[in-house]
């Protein structure tokens, strides 16, 4: 390990460079992680430490950074942001930090930077299988964006495709699938990792009820019915959430719901079912079990439940 005298604010740029060609990391996380590093650069000028050198990072000044944050506020609510939102920032000077030691830059171990912890565990918000139901069911068969709204949602639940995956699918992607009734589809997921995903074969059925009555030529797979003519007809991520907002609304689950939801939902529905955890990580998408770990929380009372019932002198 080397001193290198450059301050660390000119080091981002060259770290931002790093992300997308050594570590091939998507446009949004560099985009996201330059956005976060911006605040710490505001805590250096903040501070009169702008021209600090990598070596010259402290734990004393980590400390004050992470002081610093819990002071921030959120724009929309004038709270101090969250533990959660915190630690966003806090990942992305760790990530410098790994750049510094992968380019023999003489500095702070990455594993210094400590994150905050939150007072409550994450809380997973799924439907139960009868809500599900009620909610494939609600939209209206007899109109093309019902058939839309009906593959969607049947779409989300039976392969766990986060909302941007499910917009970005394209027709000519399903194909083979339809002449061949082949139930499995490859997806570009978060980082430009692909996957494979598994229809049920009532998805698949909605699927094909819905393109038998399209009548026009864009290659998207879900499209706007609202849209100017020419214009491009894809759906947003926005309006997917709209929709299934509206069809919970509609059936009375819960307000909470959301494509997210119907991720969850998949994925707990899975683990019920006895599916090994490392499966649905894959299925998911997920780079480590650490993040699908979060269901087993969500099934631990169940499985406390069963016990009780069934296991002798209980």
């Amino acid at each position: 390990m080397q001193k290198n005298n450059k301050p660390i604010r000119e080091h981002i740029i060259p770290f931002l460079e790093w992300c997308a060609v050594e570590k091939g990391l998507a446009d949004k996380t560099q985009e996201n992680y330059g956005n976060f590093l911006k605040k710490f650069e505001l805590f250096l000028r903040s501070t009169k430490l702008e021209n600090i050198k990598p070596h010259d990072l402290t734990n004393e000044i980590i400390w004050k950074y992470r002081f610093f944050l819990s002071k921030q506020k959120d724009a929309h609510t004038g709270k101090e942001i969250k533990k959660s939102t915190q630690n966003y920032y806090l990942i992305a000077l760790r990530a410098l930090l790994v750049y510094f030691t992968e380019r023999d830059i003489l500095s702070l171990p990455a594993d210094k930077i400590k994150l905050a912890r939150e007072a409550k565990e994450k809380k997973i918000h799924f439907l139960k299988i009868e809500e599900i139901e009620r909610l494939l069911q609600a939209p209206d068969e007899n109109s093309i964006s019902g058939l839309r709204d009906r593959a969607i949602l049947e779409t989300f639940f039976s392969t766990g495709l986060r909302v941007a995956e499910l917009v970005a699918l394209n027709r000519d992607q399903l194909q083979g699938s339809l002449s061949n009734n082949d139930l499995e589809l490859q997806v570009i997921g978060k980082g430009s990792k692909p996957r494979v995903v598994y229809f049920s074969a009532r998805a698949f059925l909605w699927l094909k009820k819905y393109l038998a009555k399209r009548q026009d030529d864009n290659n998207a797979l879900f499209v706007n019915y609202r849209g100017k003519i020419g214009s491009d007809r894809r759906l947003s991520v926005r309006s997917v959430e709209r929709l299934v907002k509206y069809y919970a609304k509609k059936t009375g689950v819960s307000t909470l719901t959301s494509p997210h939801t119907l991720r969850h939902s998949y994925a707990t529905d899975l683990l019920e079912q006895g599916v090994d955890l490392r499966a649905i990580q894959e299925m998911l998408g997920h780079s480590s079990i650490t993040t699908t770990q979060i269901y087993t929380h969500v099934t631990n009372k169940r499985l406390k439940d069963i016990h009780r019932k069934f296991h002798s002198l209980g």
